[in-house]
């Protein structure tokens, strides 16, 4: 079964509160997402880095309930 999208924002929002996330279905099948995530905390972290703390946000249900993510990660504009 597909993973709606508030149901991806709340997990990535558990594991990054600050966290503003975008979400766009990309297929139309609501299971595949494009999300970008800005966080403060992001700041001063490689790309990688931030990348990693949402998947690990994310965690499990990557590859299983979540099919595919296009992910992309930025730091709030001053």
């Amino acid at each position: 079964m597909p993973m709606a999208a508030d149901a991806i924002v709340a997990l990535i929002k558990a594991g990054i509160p600050d966290a503003l996330v975008e979400m766009t279905d990309l297929a139309g099948d609501n299971d595949h997402w494009a999300a970008r995530v800005t966080s403060e905390s992001f700041r001063g972290q490689s790309r990688i880095a931030q990348q990693r703390a949402v998947y690990a946000a994310i965690g499990s249900a990557m590859g299983g309930e979540l099919h595919a993510l296009q992910l992309t990660t930025a730091i709030p504009a001053d």
